[in-house]
């Protein structure tokens, strides 16, 4: 990430600085991907769509944060945690961009009531099961796992 963009969350304190920590990482990836398991065993329906996509978010979020604490920062924010994750060369790279829609849902299904729908349930399910799984090993190597 260019370091103007660090310095403004570090400004706007979405972001802190700390010193660079793999065991914290490496616990923070260990959560995500059991989390993100646990979610993806539940039977997607209306009723389920909203708390998989949740925990989804909230596993893919993780390896943001993860990420950053290997850089010697701690998130006080989503933003920086999703953003970081646009850096990640993975194989349908477009679907990077879909990390903006996704942390909107969610905020939407957080504090505004918004039910989220079966497809957008998918949508995060087809994430997590491409780009988020790329990301995830490449984030345990990283941490040294």
């Amino acid at each position: 990430m260019k370091p103007e963009k660090i310095k403004e969350y570090l400004d706007r304190g979405s972001l802190r600085k700390a010193s660079p920590d793999k065991a914290t990482a490496r616990s923070i990836i260990s959560s995500a991907q059991t989390n993100a398991q646990v979610a993806l065993g539940i039977e997607l329906s209306e009723n389920s769509a909203t708390l998989v996509f949740r925990e989804l978010y909230e596993s893919i979020k993780e390896l943001g944060d993860a990420r950053w604490r290997i850089l010697g920062y701690s998130p006080e924010k989503h933003e920086p945690s999703m953003e970081i994750l646009k850096e990640y060369d993975v194989k349908d790279k477009v679907k990077l961009n879909a990390l903006d829609r996704i942390r909107a849902i969610r905020h939407d299904a957080n504090y505004r009531g918004f039910r989220v729908s079966v497809s957008q349930a998918k949508e995060i399910i087809d994430f997590w099961n491409g780009p988020g799984k790329e990301i995830l090993k490449k984030l345990a190597k990283q941490a040294g796992a």
